[in-house]
């Protein structure tokens, strides 16, 4: 099957039409309208040099809420409050932070200058979120996502100091799960948010969900 390319109008292809990666298409821009689009439909960006490329990927990684793990060591820290964690108290850092973030088997980053901005301004409208971790005053771990009613899209994380991600994660899981998100996307498979409950879901699974909750 092709790949569909995008330019100034605003639309995306079924998902169905995605590639066997979850490759559906490229081109367009990062508008706040192309971009909340795509977030209906269960598509999400990922950049590829200057050319942005929509993904939905089948199976997809979710963590349903009531499903997360706390291993034992992360409850010590969570009951003695190791870190600071705060909610969109700084969203601008945690996603410079993603973004300078050096990653294993990747060169560079996909968030570039143009995802920093296009985010930052969803942030000012009330659609991103940020979640953060501080040491001594210090920003040393967090991460940013997308929400639409009942569900959370999770884009990216960071961490300067041992668990801070993963402490903050598992505190903003169960603060959107007392606001009633009922799903977060994951988007793709990591051992790291495997290890805190995350799984795989078809593809069709979670356009039925995505459906419901947003």
């Amino acid at each position: 099957m092709p790949l569909h390319l995008l330019n100034e109008k605003i639309w995306f292809p079924p998902v169905e039409e995605a590639l066997e990666d979850g490759l559906l298409a490229m081109g367009g821009d990062l508008s706040t309208e192309r971009l909340l689009l795509a977030y209906q439909k269960g598509i999400f960006p990922w950049y590829d040099g200057d050319v942005p490329l929509w993904w939905c990927p089948n199976p997809r990684f979710v963590l349903l809420p009531d499903e997360l793990i706390v291993s034992k060591s992360m409850k010590t820290l969570l009951k003695r409050e190791a870190f600071e964690f705060t909610i969109n108290q700084d969203f601008t850092a945690v996603i410079n932070n993603c973004k300078a973030k050096e990653r294993k088997g990747q060169d560079g980053t996909w968030i570039k200058n143009e995802v920093v901005d296009a985010y930052c301004n969803l942030h000012q409208l009330g659609y991103a979120h940020s979640a953060e971790a501080w040491s001594d005053g210090e920003l040393v771990g967090g991460l940013y996502g997308v929400r639409l009613g009942g569900l959370f899209f999770g884009e990216s994380m960071f961490s300067h100091k041992s668990n801070a991600s993963k402490y903050a994660f598992i505190k903003y899981v169960e603060q959107l799960k007392a606001e009633g998100v009922l799903l977060i996307d994951c988007q793709v498979y990591t051992e790291h948010l495997e290890s805190l409950g995350a799984k795989m879901i078809m593809r069709e699974q979670f356009i039925h969900l995505l459906e419901q909750l947003v």
